[in-house]
């Protein structure tokens, strides 16, 4: 009899209780996660999430610049969220923790890359990506998107993503650094748009801005007319997501 043809032995009743039980304790652990970051992190709104590579090394012109963006956030009242590790997330907590507004962290466990950076005023550890995923959109009046790899393109599309289908509010996404994204944005526009994967006013949803001083007001501009709480249906909404 062949490899494929070979018939698997059913498991053992006992591995699949004990198997079982596992799964059921995992469910308890990743509640007890979003349980503990909604009940820490309450107070901190209104926040800008800011996310780019923890690659990026402190003599970098972009940490340097993320540095200064957050700096200016604070001051101007707003907490700042980053994934709490090195590089452009590092940056982002130190702008924030000589500021006026609180520095948070949301810091992941990971094999390798995740260092917990020393400039967080609250500090939130996960162990599901996807719980501190949505700390990240549940606590967020925008989101800042400096340069980075596949974890930043990650949080960039996610975001797009719950906006474009109605599964979270509409909130400024500010990619930082036009040269850095001008290749995807023209994919974008050349490619999912041209061919009908998304709408040419989903472009809308997205802004390049370069200066500090620019991010802060484009922001407090989004929201002049309404304020930072969100609006019932907003709420309605961060419950579904």
């Amino acid at each position: 009899m062949s490899e494929k043809e070979k018939i698997p032995l059913p498991a053992e009743p006992g591995a699949t209780k004990f198997a079982t039980s596992q799964e059921a304790w995992r469910v308890f652990g990743i509640m007890s996660e979003f349980v503990e970051a909604a009940q820490r992190l309450t107070e901190i709104t209104p926040a800008v999430s800011i996310f780019g590579s923890a690659r990026t090394l402190p003599d970098s012109p972009y940490y340097q610049l993320t540095e200064t963006i957050a700096r200016q956030l604070s001051d101007a009242g707003f907490s700042v969220i980053s994934g709490g590790g090195p590089g452009i997330m590092e940056a982002a907590n130190k702008g924030a923790f000589f500021g006026r507004s609180p520095s948070v962290g949301l810091n992941i466990q990971l094999p390798h890359e995740q260092v917990t950076n020393g400039y967080q005023d609250i500090s939130q550890t996960f162990r599901h990506f996807f719980a501190r995923k949505y700390m990240f959109v549940r606590f967020a009046s925008a989101y800042v998107v400096m340069p980075g790899g596949f974890g930043t393109l990650d949080e960039l599309l996610e975001a797009l993503t719950l906006i474009q289908t109605g599964k979270s509010a509409k909130i400024p996404i500010i990619l930082v650094h036009e040269p850095f994204w001008r290749g995807l944005i023209d994919w974008f526009r050349s490619t999912l748009v041209s061919e009908g994967m998304i709408a040419p006013e989903d472009l809308d949803l997205i802004q390049v801005i370069d200066k500090p001083e620019e991010i802060v007001e484009a922001i407090f501009r989004h929201y002049e007319t309404r304020g930072f709480a969100p609006l019932a249906a907003e709420h309605e909404m961060l419950l579904n997501l």
